[in-house]
């Protein structure tokens, strides 16, 4: 049974999307989420999550921070992932399989690039959301931009307390709900959960 964490009507009037169109942007965030189940039309599938966040370094909220805008994606390199494929076309190289078998996402901790935004419709709740549709290198000729938010990595290995407990409580409620998380509970000897992972996050 799931965790629904209900938003107050203060905390819905404060959401602002973050604008449509191509962006200027640096990772700022990389959250390891943990396996979650999902309902497909093949049945119950168990998939290892990621999370990553952008900030909009040139797009300024009425407080003067940036905008953010975060995308959840399946932990899997598979050549028809789409975290494979927003990797390959962020750092503009196509990986072998075995450089796709090694590679550590945790590289992509504040570098920057060109992040494409677009606005959708919830069906749950009316409200607009942005969502990363494509993310590729910065311009020709455009300078690094400067970094407001400083870079962020949260993992199950090593495991940091401290990190854990900075994390917005509807993160935490996801990641406590994972395996991953339980068996830290049960013993240093339980965290061997493996799901098989069948990537549904294809771009279709």
């Amino acid at each position: 049974m799931g965790i629904t964490a209900k938003q107050s009507e203060k905390q819905e009037r404060e959401y602002t999307p973050a604008p449509q169109g191509n962006h200027i942007a640096i990772c700022y965030q990389i959250i390891e989420i943990g396996t979650e189940k999902k309902m497909t039309a093949q049945g119950l599938k168990e998939q290892k999550k990621v999370r990553l966040t952008w900030e909009l370094t040139n797009e300024l909220m009425a407080d003067g921070k940036p905008y953010s805008v975060g995308a959840d994606y399946t932990l899997s390199m598979y050549k028809s992932a789409i975290l494979r494929r927003d990797v390959e076309n962020w750092i503009g190289k196509k990986f072998t399989d075995e450089e796709a078998e090694v590679y550590d996402i945790s590289k992509l901790i504040n570098q920057p690039c060109m992040l494409n935004v677009v606005h959708n419709v919830s069906a749950k709740n009316g409200k607009t959301y942005a969502n990363v549709s494509g993310v590729t290198p910065l311009a020709k000729g455009v300078p690094k931009p400067t970094q407001i938010d400083p870079g962020f990595v949260f993992s199950f290995d090593p495991w940091d307390d401290k990190k854990f407990a900075s994390l917005p409580e509807w993160i935490k409620k996801r990641i406590e709900q994972t395996p991953e998380f339980k068996a830290r509970l049960d013993g240093p000897h339980q965290n061997d959960h493996q799901p098989t992972v069948e990537p549904d996050d294809l771009p279709f």
